[in-house]
């Protein structure tokens, strides 16, 4: 009987520029951007803790010092809502700073995904890891990321998030071609045959698109090197994954959930936008306020003002 080994560290990948949120990233690393009040880092850590890991590995770069400021113990901030009796705000704060045990590695040029996780290789040393990018946060009922340990724990073969995405969207993401497997669970999983990194859309393999939770094995790192740096000059997860296919099975899974773009505009606001109608202490009086002001567009359209 094969023993498959646990995962029990996921990587993030936190190095890149941000550029699409300047001015705000010049000072502020993307990651740490809040929906409503709380950093996107921390949905994705929260989601890898749910789903049983508590070892992170953070990949940096120069400017990210908040991310370390973030989950490391602030003892003024304590002292202070100690002594103010803010006991529920005390709470929150030292929640966060006991969620994780975290180690940090640095990436001094932001090279591609790919070279990301190749930084996190003496962290990870020879078990399998999970990958996750903060800047898709995820809504479900079982966290994403368990939902591909279930079929990892199952097949001991790396397992990426896949999403269906409208055929003109493709090309900005990685797109799989896959065959439907049977699985115990009765979830939408895949084996994959191949894999293309932003393929044109008269090209695509299908619509089933990447997402930025994967469950890899060690030897993908061999496969990084091997990749080496493609079109302009990043190393991309995706190629060496197509070399790791060579060499074993990658299955996907279509998780169940709500899956937001946060590094976009246009989806961060729509996740602030549902995050915050979800919340007890400010979902009621939010959902009205956007209430009235449809309510005042409509009117303010039909008297053509």
């Amino acid at each position: 009987m094969t023993i498959i080994p646990s995962v029990t560290k996921a990587v993030f990948p936190a190095a890149g520029l941000g550029t699409r949120f300047l001015p705000a990233t010049k000072s502020l690393p993307k990651e740490m951007l809040p929906l409503v009040d709380t950093p996107l880092i921390q949905y994705a850590v929260e989601e890898v803790v749910q789903s049983g890991i508590r070892n992170i590995c953070i990949v940096t770069g120069r400017g990210k010092m908040a991310i370390e400021d973030h989950f490391d113990v602030s003892f003024e901030l304590e002292h202070l809502l100690d002594s103010r009796h803010k006991d529920d705000l005390l709470a929150v704060v030292r929640r966060i700073s006991d969620l994780i045990d975290v180690a940090y590695v640095r990436q001094k040029e932001a090279l591609g995904l790919g070279h990301a996780v190749l930084r996190a290789k003496s962290e990870v040393g020879e078990k399998p890891f999970a990958v996750v990018l903060s800047d898709d946060v995820i809504r479900a009922d079982v966290p994403c990321l368990r939902q591909l340990l279930n079929v990892y724990e199952r097949t001991g073969h790396p397992v990426v998030a896949l999403m269906r995405v409208p055929q003109a969207e493709i090309s900005a993401y990685g797109a799989v071609k896959a065959e439907l497997v049977p699985d115990a669970d009765g979830n939408e999983v895949y084996r994959i045959d191949d894999l293309v990194e932003k393929p044109r859309i008269e090209t695509a393999p299908s619509n089933l698109a990447i997402i930025g939770r994967y469950i890899l094995t060690p030897d993908i790192f061999d496969c990084l090197e091997n990749a080496g740096f493609g079109e302009g000059g990043e190393m991309q997860l995706t190629d060496a994954l197509r070399g790791l296919l060579e060499e074993r099975p990658i299955y996907g899974v279509c998780f169940e959930g709500t899956r937001y773009d946060a590094g976009s505009k246009l989806g961060f606001l729509k996740a602030t936008v549902e995050f915050a109608l979800c919340r007890d202490d400010m979902g009621a009086a939010f959902r009205q306020y956007l209430k009235g002001l449809v309510e005042g567009w409509q009117t303010a359209g039909s008297t053509g003002r």
